[in-house]
């Protein structure tokens, strides 16, 4: 922060709070002085701050990675502030370069549409819908045209597009760039210019498209917006973000004893940077929670915890209460009230295919993995055999500690 401002300014205690929520696991605040000066206008005029944060429906479901983004925007929405979730249905059609070694290929109207339907639904068990503005970037980008479309690009160089990492290393290694990815910071920017955005969050892999915002608001005479970008929250792996394609993720939308285990499934040390991005517990709860871990308690209690919040959040608290029941019971090798109820037929069948007719295991390769890595267990005993024939009958299958199947094999 400019600390003259800051040391000039006398600031209110609500000033210094939301302050401090802004700042809380944010990776940058840029600038962070034009910040404060927004939050001590909004906190002397009575008039709430728009913040805006912009997602492309890309895929038809949204996982907790993405609601890093999301809780901020809940807190900053819980302070009073006026919060837009903008569904990016025409961006959609260019394609965020972002990240990319290669361009993306453009959705069509009809995914675009299908994906965009679940995305504020979805999006609605983190904000207060009541108090949430939903657009849709269509809505000013169409009318442009194309003598609009020119117009805005004549308001940024090409120079200082290439200046941007993912273009500047794609062209210098002969990768295409297409003239329509250009387009896309733009109309990214546009949609600040559109709203009037005082704040816009992303993912620090949006930094450059954030900044367009601020560039293009001053080009057309407005207050430039300022910029907070959040970390990209790391998988269930401990390594990569989180990310489908890693299938290192849970789902919002995912089952909730499913959605238990696997944040209990994180690692001690991940567990905090997940409590910081992820948990609606003050700073100073969770800095009490990480010190009395520190003195001695289990960090599986604090665990626990989180994995309920999270589990609540996008469930209930009695799906969070069941789900933790549940996961008791199955580390006692008990079998969970509710299991999937499969019938096959071709006894005696070999446990490999078993497991991969039952939806167990992917492959019969992968089922035999498991089954030498003790994996497997039919009616409570471990299987050790690859070749074991199973005979007809109705069995519970068990594969790791969380996949489970009544088998009726005829």
């Amino acid at each position: 922060m400019n600390d003259s401002f800051v040391t000039s300014t006398p600031l209110s205690d609500g000033v210094r709070q939301a302050l401090e929520t802004s700042l809380r696991g944010a990776q940058e605040l840029l600038p962070q002085d034009e910040w404060v000066k927004k939050l001590v206008r909004a906190e002397t005029t009575g008039q709430p701050l728009r913040i805006k944060l912009g997602l492309d429906p890309t895929a038809p479901d949204i996982h907790i990675g993405h609601t890093v983004v999301l809780n901020k925007m809940r807190q900053l929405q819980d302070l009073g502030h006026q919060v837009i979730f903008l569904i990016g249905d025409f961006t959609s059609l260019i394609g965020d370069p972002s990240g990319r070694n290669s361009t993306r290929p453009p959705l069509t109207p009809e995914q675009i549409k299908l994906n965009a339907e679940t995305y504020y639904q979805q999006a609605s068990l983190v904000l207060d819908p009541a108090r949430t503005e939903i657009r849709y970037n269509s809505e000013w980008c169409e009318p442009l045209g194309a003598s609009g479309m020119i117009q805005l690009a004549a308001k940024y160089t090409v120079a200082r597009m290439m200046e941007r990492d993912d273009f500047h290393k794609r062209f210098h290694s002969g990768q295409s760039i297409s003239v329509h990815e250009f387009l896309y910071p733009l109309m990214q920017g546009y949609d600040s210019v559109a709203l009037k955005s005082d704040l816009e969050l992303g993912g620090t892999d949006q930094k450059f498209n954030l900044l367009m915002g601020r560039h293009l608001q001053e080009e057309y005479g407005q207050e430039p917006q300022c910029v907070l970008t959040m970390p990209l929250l790391v998988g269930l792996d401990g390594v990569d973000k989180m990310s489908k394609s890693k299938n290192n993720y849970i789902g919002i939308t995912e089952e909730a004893n499913s959605m238990f285990a696997k944040v209990l499934s994180i690692s001690d040390t991940l567990m905090w940077d997940w409590y910081t991005l992820l948990s609606f517990k003050s700073l100073a709860d969770i800095a009490a929670l990480k010190a009395e871990v520190a003195a001695g308690r289990n960090p599986k209690e604090a665990k626990v915890m989180l994995a309920k919040e999270i589990t609540a959040r996008f469930h209930s608290v009695a799906a969070a209460d069941a789900a933790e029941q549940d996961f008791i019971n199955r580390s006692k090798g008990g079998v969970p009230d509710e299991i999937p109820e499969v019938s096959l037929s071709g006894a005696p069948l070999g446990i490999g295919a078993l497991l991969k007719q039952a939806n167990l295991a992917p492959s019969t390769s992968e089922a035999n993995r498991l089954i030498d890595g003790g994996g497997v267990r039919v009616d409570g005993s471990v299987v050790s055999d690859r070749g074991l024939k199973v005979a007809a009958g109705t069995y519970v299958v068990q594969v790791g500690k969380r996949k489970f199947a009544r088998v009726a094999l005829s």
